[in-house]
């Protein structure tokens, strides 16, 4: 075997046969890190991988996992064997040498894949790190709870499976990035909506304790009420109670069942279900207890948003007339209705689909993302942006992920919405790539690229801008966002005294 094209590295559980991405990055796909969870496995927690003898290739994609999407991907197939993961490493790269970069995609935990062409790590790589990317269990697969699952746990838990992938995945980039040139030791968790939704948890979490050293959260799905146990088995047993004959289903079946387990418009303010839970083991409690409580631990972070976080994620809710807006506000704020009507305010029916893209985003990402900075600024560097560069020659944006684009480099990779860039864009994106890339090499994000950027300071609720301009700011929906703590602050106080 050509050893130049066709690199080899040794791991804890055998020997891999890479490929060239060009001649400087090394890139090793469809790296297995657990055994494969299907049959009796399925809706249990992973288990390690199986040694195996010989040279294992890693040249295509591991199966993305089952899911209905028309995302861009480059698996090319999907299988409940999809826990795989990716890694791009410089050629000279010296063992336990480089910065290690863990990407975790999202995809609200029912979609996306670390094989998509947006998360190639080559540029990233050619600048001294190691990136990684993986897969984990979704939907259905990945966050069914039930109380058959839950009987027979010894950790009288179920769902959270999906989480449970991505703990493991940590642990197995701990036990042997060190080999394709990775500093255990120097690891920085980064990823975008469910992703960092689940760094988010993951931080909170007992079992993930010290997997990663730094994270960056695009638009994380922070501090949302979570469902508890009890809720999603009752929620779980809408397909049944018999457990090894949803086992016996094929994933198409199961993911035909996916729209009988949650409402086509979600609540703002109440739990989702076929997500992560409050299971009492992988998440012992609501994110917002331990955020507020100070007992998050000390993890530098740079967490942000983008400047229209709900349009698109909204366009196809049921909302259009004033009078459903209205129940949508009721509904969502009792007692505060009135409060939010005044921040969000709509007069006609014209008014109705950007207040409730509004609504949408500041409940679903941009309190969350500020709450976590304010609780992690206490603890440890923390800095915040906002992301505010819209697409050339669109009037709306940017939408929900489309600045990670920008953040891997990769302008030229296939996007829905199909932009073209300019000079100011890729200016833009060469800013970004080398600012994530100074905080996982030095904890720090400051280089020459962009203007000072200084720590996050709750009080003076500053922020980085990166748009058509990289400058600071403050304040970013400030009088909107004390709102929402007024609001949930009130609403877990009952919870929160139990």
């Amino acid at each position: 075997m050509d050893t130049l094209s066709t690199p080899q590295i040794e791991t804890k559980s055998g020997a891999l046969a890479g490929t060239m991405a060009d001649d400087r990055i090394r890139v090793f796909r469809g790296v297995p890190y657990a055994t494969p969870p299907v049959g009796s496995l399925r809706w249990r927690p992973p288990q390690p991988v199986q040694p195996w003898e010989g040279v294992r290739p890693a040249m295509e994609f591991g199966p993305d996992c089952p899911q209905v999407t028309d995302l861009a991907r480059r698996a090319g197939r999907e299988s409940e064997d999809c826990l795989y993961l990716n890694v791009w490493t410089p050629a000279d790269a010296e063992p336990g040498s480089l910065p290690v970069m863990v990407w975790v995609h999202g995809g609200s935990y029912s979609m996306g894949s670390g094989s998509e062409p947006l998360f190639d790590g080559v540029k990233l790589a050619r600048e001294g790190v190691v990136v990684v990317t993986l897969n984990y269990r979704l939907g259905i697969i990945g966050f069914l709870a039930h109380p058959g699952l839950t009987k027979e746990s010894p950790n009288h838990s179920s769902s959270n499976y999906g989480l449970l992938d991505q703990i493991l995945a940590f642990e197995w980039i701990r036990d042997n990035i060190a080999a394709f040139g990775g500093d255990p030791q120097n690891v920085t968790a980064f990823g975008v909506s469910a992703g960092s939704a689940s760094l988010s948890l993951l931080l909170t979490s007992p079992l993930a304790n010290q997997l990663f050293q730094r994270a960056i959260l695009h638009s994380p799905g922070a501090a949302r009420r979570l469902a508890s146990l009890q809720q999603a088995e009752e929620n779980g047993l809408i397909l049944g109670d018999d457990i090894e004959a949803l086992r016996r289903m094929s994933p198409e079946e199961l993911l035909a069942r996916m729209p009988d387990l949650g409402p086509k418009v979600r609540g703002l303010t109440t739990p989702r279900m076929l997500r992560p839970i409050c299971d009492g083991w992988v998440i012992p409690e609501n994110e917002r207890a331990v955020f507020t409580s100070g007992r998050l631990p000390a993890v530098p972070i740079i967490v942000g948003t983008n400047t229209d976080e709900g349009s698109d994620l909204t366009k196809g809710w049921p909302i259009r007339a004033l009078d459903q807006y209205e129940d949508l506000v009721e509904q969502s704020f009792g007692q505060f209705a009135d409060e939010a009507r005044k921040l969000y305010p709509a007069s006609n029916d014209e008014h109705v689909r950007g207040r409730v893209a509004e609504l949408f985003a500041d409940t679903q990402f941009n309190y969350g993302a500020r709450l976590l900075g304010q609780a992690m600024a206490s603890k440890a560097p923390t800095w915040r942006y906002v992301f505010t560069r819209r697409y050339p020659g669109r009037t709306e944006g940017p939408m929900h992920g489309q600045e990670t684009a920008y953040v891997f480099g990769n302008l030229s990779a296939p996007q829905p919405n199909d932009p073209v860039y300019d000079d100011t864009d890729h200016q833009l994106s060469n800013a970004m790539l080398k600012t994530w890339l100074a905080f996982a090499k030095t904890g720090d994000p400051n280089n020459p690229a962009i203007p000072q950027w200084e720590r996050f300071d709750p009080a003076r609720d500053n922020f980085l801008e990166f748009g058509d301009r990289i400058a600071p700011g403050t304040d970013w929906r400030r009088p909107q966002l004390d709102f929402m703590e007024r609001f949930f602050g009130a609403v877990d106080q009952p919870d929160e005294a139990k």
